[in-house]
């Protein structure tokens, strides 16, 4: 199926690169099976490639992962640590989507999510903010907020943590603000 492009008004197609100050990549984990502890990368770089016919677009997101920030110094040290994300041996995490996918009126970004040095498939549903001007004379800007849901085991974080203390669940959540670049 086609995604309706034509109908995305001020779609345009070209290199978009994120704007940091407007954007937010944020992650919610369960804390002794009661609270959620929630948290976010303040550092990400991201490029996204929208083609002539939405779907042919593309995403590369790279992220420091010592910039995690959980607003605790000690909790933000520890999940530095080798016990979770080992920043000093894995010092990004990333993702390079693989395919953009429109099924009963939604998006989803098809990709390769690698943290703590193993990469799985993940799929991240998708939200068109839309594309619309800038604040500088002439600029274009996009906006999309995805999500989606992973296993920390899967890739290996927090591999002797009980559940019990750290759900294996984490749900992620990006807000992604991008200028068209020229």
């Amino acid at each position: 199926m086609s995604a309706p492009t034509t109908e995305i008004p001020g779609y345009t197609a070209g290199t978009w690169t994120i704007d940091p100050v407007h954007s937010h990549v944020a992650f919610t984990v369960r804390h002794l099976g009661v609270s959620k502890v929630r948290g976010s990368f303040d550092q990400v770089e991201t490029s996204i490639t929208t083609g002539e016919n939405i779907l042919d677009s593309k995403v590369t997101t790279t992220i420091q992962a010592a910039s995690i920030n959980t607003h605790n110094e000690q909790r933000d040290n520890h999940v530095r640590s080798a016990e979770f994300l080992d920043v000093e041996t894995y010092p990004t995490l990333t993702f390079t989507s693989t395919g953009v996918r429109f099924e009963d009126g939604d998006f989803f970004i098809d990709g390769e999510l690698t943290i703590h040095g193993v990469t799985k498939p993940v799929s991240l549903e998708a939200e068109l903010g839309g594309f619309g001007d800038g604040m500088a004379p002439g600029s274009k800007v996009l906006g999309v907020s995805a999500r989606t849901e992973i296993s920390r085991s899967d890739f290996g974080v927090g591999a002797g943590l009980p559940t019990a203390v750290v759900s294996d669940k984490i749900k992620i959540e990006l807000d992604i603000e991008a200028g068209l670049q020229a």
